[in-house]
């Protein structure tokens, strides 16, 4: 989730720390962390302070004008705000949520500055489930098939959208510098459809994509070359696809900075990442958690099913000045460390914060990481 998290006069870009985040060792024979398993509850409280890094701010929101109200009267506390993410979101302690970044959508079509064409095909009309499908128009053969990537945006499950302006010029730019075919999935968002609804309807999509029912895919995609990609929550989302059964078969997948956690920090980890989250998270799923932040969904680290990840190869990143860095490399060394029969690579990046390649893709380090990337496709 790329956002700036505030309270008061305190910032943190992202979930980066207030110093930069140190360089961990690779050791895949160092014994993981052992992780408590406490409860986390679903009620957000008054106020949480993590000293020097990030607070939740109590602040109310209620008319104070003195005219009466035109509707029926809020219960008492119901505006005031318990977690803001400047530019991105606003959580009252009633529930409800403001979602505060750019609401500005972006029609399919052709993309002038890459050539890639794109187009919008609803699977659900009921849910209202969508995907965006991208196809480079640079063709070498036309006979050609291409690998097809399955991209899940991020957004701690609660914004975003395949159609907004930031994600539209990633694809566009993944299709064009990877030659796939990229199929970007527009799931429905927490809290009006708490979780499992994103991870259901990423499956669901995934399956779609896999089934290549569309022409677009039918005519240039090759389904033997599938893979899952997402950023933050999206990279979640990839993993959590990787583990549920029957499934197709997928070539590889790219987790880009992913949103992982735990009730508890590990070494090297700021103590407010893993509050922030474990509040984002019993937000997302509202009661529907097992064992809170430590749910395997959240925490792979405490689950077992690592071994039975459900792809060829994996890519992992991140952003060194993250604050989620040391729980991306934690992943990455469990998942190297398991019985997965796989291939995992690693890449990290100095100096960059989290998803930083969204918000400034001709940067040096995120052609670095779009490079990196597409050398892990056309490695299949």
């Amino acid at each position: 989730m790329a956002t700036t998290i505030r309270s008061g006069v305190t910032t943190c870009t992202g979930w980066a720390a207030t110093r930069p985040c140190r360089r961990l060792p690779l050791d895949r024979t160092r014994r993981l962390p052992q992780l408590q398993r406490p409860s986390l509850s679903t009620t957000f409280l008054p106020q949480i302070r993590c000293p020097g890094l990030w607070r939740s701010r109590v602040r109310s929101t209620s008319d104070t004008s003195g005219a009466p109200p035109v509707t029926a009267p809020e219960p008492v506390g119901a505006g005031e705000v318990l977690l803001e993410a400047a530019g991105s979101f606003r959580i009252y302690k009633s529930g409800k949520i403001d979602r505060l970044n750019d609401p500005t959508i972006l029609p399919a079509g052709v993309d002038e500055a890459t050539g890639v064409t794109s187009k919008d095909v609803v699977l659900d009309a009921d849910t209202g489930l969508s995907v965006r499908l991208y196809l480079p128009n640079k063709l070498q053969d036309a006979s050609a098939k291409l690998p097809v990537v399955v991209y899940f945006h991020g957004g701690a499950f609660l914004i975003g959208s395949a159609r907004d302006p930031t994600y539209h010029k990633y694809l566009n730019a993944l299709a064009a510098a990877a030659g796939v075919l990229a199929v970007s999935v527009d799931y429905r968002l927490a809290p009006e459809h708490r979780l499992p609804a994103a991870y259901d309807d990423s499956w669901a999509a995934l399956l779609w994509a896999a089934s290549a029912q569309d022409k677009w895919i039918a005519d240039h995609g090759d389904a033997s070359r599938l893979f899952v990609a997402g950023d933050s929550a999206g990279a979640n989302i990839a993993h959590e696809m990787l583990v549920r059964d029957g499934g197709p078969r997928i070539e590889g997948a790219i987790l880009l900075h992913p949103w992982f956690s735990g009730n508890a920090a590990i070494e090297g980890e700021p103590p407010a990442a893993a509050k922030v989250t474990g509040l984002l998270w019993s937000y997302a799923c509202r009661g529907s958690a097992v064992g809170g932040a430590d749910d395997p969904r959240m925490n792979p680290l405490a689950s077992p099913a690592l071994e039975r990840l459900g792809c060829a190869r994996m890519l992992v990143t991140t952003g060194l000045e993250d604050g989620l860095a040391a729980r991306n490399r934690a992943y990455y060394e469990a998942v190297a460390a398991s019985g997965w029969r796989g291939r995992a690579a690693w890449l990290e990046l100095e100096g960059e914060g989290h998803v930083f390649f969204l918000g400034k893709l001709e940067c040096d380090n995120a052609k670095r990481l779009m490079d990196r990337v597409v050398a892990f496709i056309a490695d299949a």
